[in-house]
Order: C-alpha cells, then structure tokens, then sequence
C-alpha cells in the first residue's frame, strides 16, 4: 500500500480549513487550493487561529504549531492539486459544482491519485463516474469542527476499489482520527439519522409544543445529550441544514427528511445560525437569546 506522501484539499472554507490543519498536524505535506483569494486568507488565518488556541490551552507546543504551519502551501492555482497523492474536495454541497471540479482534477491528476469528497449526504457514484477513476473515489465525511471532532464516515461508492478503501481508512487514523464504513446512500451514518431529529425539532416548534430554550432543555437534560437540538440546528447552519434535507428528501421521498416551512423562511431570511449571527437563537448577545420565531 502506498504511503500519502502529499494531500491537497480544495476548499478553504470552515470544512476544508478544518481537514488541512488535520492533515499537515499529522506532518503530511498539505496544499490547500482555493478559487477565491479572500477565502484562502481567511481560511489560513482560521488554521492560525485553532492553532494559537491549543497552544493556549497546552494542547499542543510551539514546536509543534511550528511544524504544522511549515506543512501547509495556499494557493488559488488548481495546477497545485496536481502534485497530491490524495485530493479531498470541500467545496459547497452542490454537485454541478462539484462535478465541474472533478472532471478538471481528473484531467490535471496523475492516474494514481485518490480522490475524496467530504460530502455529508450527496451520492459518491454521482461524482466518481464523471471521472476516469471511479475505483479511486470514494467519500471522506469529517465533522464540525475538524480539529476536535474524532469521528470520519468512509465511504465506499459500489465501484470504490478494496485497495483505494483500505488506503482512505489508513490516512483517516494517521490524522488521529475514528473511521466509520458507511454505504454509499445519501446522508451516510450520522446524517440519516441525525437529520431527521433536527427536523422533528423545528416542527415541534412550529406547533408549539414548547419554547426554544424548553426544547433544548429537554433534550439535553432528558437524553443527556451535549447540546439541545435547536442549538445544534444553529451551529451545523440552517442553510446547509436545509440543503441537505432537501438532497436526502429528493432521494428517499419520505417526509421526515422534507424541510418544515419554519426552516425555509428562516434561510430565506438570511438567519443561518451562528455563522450570521441569527438562528433560532440571537448571537448578538452574550449569552445568546432565543429568538422563539415559531411560537
């Protein structure tokens, strides 16, 4: 089996500036490609970021942050991809864009290299077969926030070969990181079922069967989970909530993956949780206050 020597991510966002300081933390040499030259300054100063934060907290020493800078390269060329062993795409849920981007990759990439998406709930076959290496492309879903969040789905497409798996699942535990085998349906693991109690949440509350913070409080302290499901709603963001809702909706055709209309104005509106400052709760605060748009 081959060693990755070199992992190029595309995509500087929250998700893809999240795996680069994974993979260059894990010493492997990391290039990080972007389109948009504004993101990849953003995306570099978040990595910065992270890193200061757990040298703060003694996570992590200043040799180490360091060496973890000096692994990764920013560029907006694509050209750069070329030079990776394994691309891992995390660029926006929409599988034109995606699409466009692989059949480029597949053309600039040598015939060895492994492609990856980080999709959370689009068909992997969808994307590898408009490739010439459907047998080297497979799904790498990580988890908000990258950094901190030990769990991967790997998934295998039904033309996913044993020994591009194998390789995937080898580079997921050299980032520190749980592999998961997940089969190649929309919403993978987490996301098929976790999507759909979310959505149960946000119906709950346009019926009104309780308050925001009620909701929460209840899951939270009835089910002993971390956080209550509207908060989380708000941290994941509403817009790619409802986005991926919509993708699994349209494969399975159940209702329980439709997204409440509550959810649709909300996005509407420009309210994607944490990341505008507006969900179901108001992050103009400290702390934050409900907003209660359902009751």
């Amino acid at each position: 089996m081959t060693t990755i020597s070199t992992v190029a991510v595309l995509g500087s966002g929250l998700m893809g500036s999240g795996i680069a300081q994974t993979s260059a933390a894990a010493g492997i040499r990391t290039i990080v490609q972007d389109t948009s030259e504004t993101q990849l300054k953003s995306g570099q100063a978040a990595i910065a970021k992270s890193l200061a934060r757990f040298v703060e907290k003694g996570k992590l020493s200043a040799e180490q942050q360091a060496a973890t800078l000096a692994q990764l390269t920013f560029t907006t060329d694509l050209a750069g991809a070329a030079e990776a062993d394994f691309v891992i795409e995390a660029v926006t849920e929409d599988l034109t864009v995606k699409n466009e981007l692989w059949r480029e990759l597949d053309r600039r990439c040598g015939p060895a290299t492994i492609f990856a998406s980080n999709t959370s709930s689009l068909s992997v076959i969808s994307m590898a077969a408009t490739t010439s290496r459907p047998d080297r492309f497979l799904g790498l879903h990580f988890f908000n926030p990258v950094p901190l969040m030990p769990l991967v789905e790997v998934v295998r497409s039904v033309q996913t070969s044993p020994a591009t798996f194998e390789q995937a699942w080898a580079l997921v535990l050299r980032l520190g990181k749980q592999p998961v085998a997940a089969r190649d349906a929309s919403g993978f693991i987490v996301n098929l079922l976790l999507i759909p109690y979310l959505l149960d949440a946000i119906r709950a509350l346009e019926r009104g069967v309780a308050s925001t913070v009620d909701l929460d409080t209840a899951l939270r302290l009835g089910a002993g989970h971390p956080m209550g499901p509207l908060t989380l709603a708000d941290f994941v963001g509403l817009d790619t909530l409802a986005r991926s809702a919509e993708i699994m909706h349209e494969e399975y055709r159940e209702t329980r993956y439709a997204p409440p209309a509550l959810l649709r104005r909300m996005v509407t509106a420009g309210f994607y949780g944490r990341k505008s400052g507006r969900g179901f709760y108001d992050y103009r605060h400290d702390p934050p206050v409900a907003t209660d748009l359902g009751l």
